[in-house]
């Protein structure tokens, strides 16, 4: 440990939960937050705040060990894309021999035996922080709430039409901002969170029963169209997105439709207990969000 207080190193850090994480954090003095940041460009407006920065790519070997050098603690956010498995490899040898204490990774749903593809993906980055050894609290959310907002940069509810594409499948939802706070516990108190797998989803609801419920938070129409899975690969291909990971995106939208996910809409009761809050449920996100829903 450092001599000081123990220093937290945040990637993802210009990310949604790795950056409100982060900003969570700097209201707690016992710790020394860092921002894991990709350029000096990125750095200027965390370092213009008096938030500690380091350079880090993940794509970039050389640039990890640096980095790491006297981190205590570390949440691990990698992109979408499978080079997340390389990548999450290449950090946690590193911060091995940087003598990183407790990791606090980022995974994705499911059931421990879950063969969705990139949620699998996952798991093992969780297997290989075990087996390296580290104090780790593996994180679980379900399908985030923000989804709604956008996805792969494209807007999702248009003048009260929600277009996706899991038929009527229920599926176990969280706000990002519950899987930050519960990442900032984490990190805050691991000996309190060490050897935990938490699983983060709060309410279970098919597309129809959310638009019902943005329906009477807002006092307006909404409904949902179920549209071919077929039409998301094709938009993200168009969009440039690594479709080694849209693929699998692809493929668990026909399995939720096909109602073939154990577990789909499984929810949890742990957040009180971590956070000592209550997890936002969709009438309090609709509500928060009014502005992106209402047309």
């Amino acid at each position: 440990m450092s001599a000081s207080k123990p220093t937290v190193l945040i990637t993802g850090a210009t990310g949604q939960i790795g950056g409100d994480t982060l900003r969570r954090l700097l209201a707690h003095d016992s710790i020394t937050p860092v921002a894991a940041v990709r350029s000096a460009a990125k750095a200027q407006p965390f370092q213009d705040q008096g938030i500690r920065t380091v350079i880090l790519d993940f794509d970039k070997e050389e640039t990890l060990g640096p980095a790491l050098q006297g981190i205590d603690r570390a949440l691990l956010v990698t992109g979408y894309t499978v080079d997340m498995l390389r990548q999450s490899k290449a950090f946690l040898d590193q911060a091995q021999k940087a003598g990183v204490q407790h990791m606090v990774h980022l995974g994705a749903c499911g059931r421990d035996d879950a063969t969705v593809a990139h949620w699998a993906w996952h798991q093992l980055v969780e297997r290989y922080i075990e087996w390296s050894g580290f104090s780790f609290t593996h994180l679980r959310p379900e399908t985030f709430m923000q989804n709604l907002l956008s996805y792969g940069g494209t807007q999702v509810v248009r003048q009260g039409l929600i277009q996706q594409y899991v038929g009527d499948a229920r599926m176990s939802w969280v706000d990002a901002e519950d899987v930050a706070q519960v990442a900032v516990q984490a990190l805050l108190h691991p000996e309190r969170h060490a050897g935990q797998t938490y699983r983060l989803g709060y309410e279970a609801k098919s597309y129809d029963e959310i638009a019902a419920t943005m329906a009477e938070v807002l006092g307006k129409p909404f409904r949902y169209e179920a549209q071919a899975p077929e039409i998301f690969r094709e938009n993200m291909r168009a969009a440039g997105a690594e479709m080694a990971y849209m693929d699998c995106v692809y493929d668990h939208y026909k399995r939720y439709a096909a109602h073939t996910i154990p577990g789909a809409d499984d929810t949890f009761d742990n957040f009180p207990a971590i956070t000592g809050q209550q997890p936002t449920l969709w009438a309090d996100f609709v509500q928060k969000h009014r502005k992106s829903f209402d047309y």
